[in-house]
């Protein structure tokens, strides 16, 4: 085979494996067999180590990992990862929507309800177009940099492939393990004679942190993405999150936008009665002015911004 054979055969593949990737990760359907999949990145990959300078950057094989990291470069946050203000009070609640309506000089806030995923923070920078480097939260200052091990994660684009994209880009969101996903895994870790995980948390935790990024590429690791750095088309959190869906990230539909404190209770209620029937654990509900120009009017404290709290559920029984 010539180089040039080799190159529209490396380009024929990863076209083939990616659209396979686009059905299983965003349209859960699979059209061929998981041995056909794994044949069709077998010959990708076998393609790629004889002719190493024509592996690019995204190639699906990216996805199988193979990287070892001995430790973990630490890189400083463009913005500061803060945490969040959190309560398990709702009365507490009442306070912050007064404390955010007095700031403001108004009578009627915006919020946009989220679930909060309970998971590990990831920070997403592209470059371009592609996928640069994946960082954790750390300190808030500065965190690891476990791009290796994140590239293996299916539902993370590599590449963002609409051309009016920034030239920079951040993307922030929730390193999961699904609990199906768990159940399965500690099962083939017993089976090992290994330990197995507390909870998915741990499990998720431990697995972006791994020297060897080719087992990482085994874990039934997901990602929700929630928030979005770099986007000028957007003056909503809520229009910020529907182009994250619309460039292919993974983004939760179960969020609610409300005009009053009560809106609020209510996707709190409604979601903490239906926690335990989603495949993934979450620990309360996330609630943000919506309208990026009055969360730059509110702006932060040391430690959190002052237009966004976590409402925390009680542990489950």
């Amino acid at each position: 085979m010539t180089k040039t054979e080799a190159q529209n055969k490396i380009a024929q593949l990863s076209r083939e494996i990616e659209h396979h990737n686009h059905l299983y990760y965003d349209l859960s359907q699979q059209e061929i067999s998981d041995q056909d999949y794994d044949a069709l990145m077998r010959a990708l990959i076998n393609l790629e180590t004889a002719y190493p300078d024509l592996r690019q950057a995204d190639s699906p094989s990216q996805r199988v990992g193979g990287t070892i990291t001995k430790t973990f470069e630490q890189v400083k946050h463009r913005y500061p990862m803060l945490s969040l203000g959190n309560t398990y009070s709702k009365q507490e609640l009442l306070d912050f929507d007064q404390r955010v309506k007095k700031l403001l000089g108004t009578d009627t806030v915006e919020y946009i309800c989220e679930l909060k995923f309970d998971g590990v923070a990831i920070s997403l920078w592209y470059e371009n177009g592609m996928l640069s480097k994946a960082v954790t939260r750390g300190d808030g200052t500065q965190g690891d940099d476990v791009t290796a091990n994140i590239k293996t994660i299916g539902d993370i684009p590599l590449r963002i492939r609409i051309q009016d994209t920034p030239a920079q880009w951040e993307v922030r969101g929730e390193i999961v393990m699904p609990r199906q996903g768990f159940e399965r895994f500690n099962q083939t870790r017993i089976q090992a004679g290994e330990e197995p995980f507390a909870n998915p948390r741990n499990a998720a935790s431990g697995s972006i942190k791994m020297q060897d990024s080719s087992e990482v590429a085994k874990r039934p690791l997901s990602c929700f993405c929630y928030y979005l750095l770099g986007e000028e088309g957007a003056n909503n959190h809520y229009s910020s999150l529907q182009i994250l869906k619309k460039r292919g990230f993974q983004v939760s539909d179960c969020m609610g936008k409300y005009n009053s404190i009560e809106g609020v209770f209510s996707f709190i209620d409604e979601w903490q009665q239906e926690r335990s029937n989603l495949d993934y654990d979450i620990d309360g509900v996330v609630i943000k002015v919506n309208d990026f120009r009055l969360q730059q009017e509110l702006g932060f404290t040391a430690k959190s911004p002052r237009w966004a709290i976590a409402y925390k559920f009680p542990a489950e029984q």
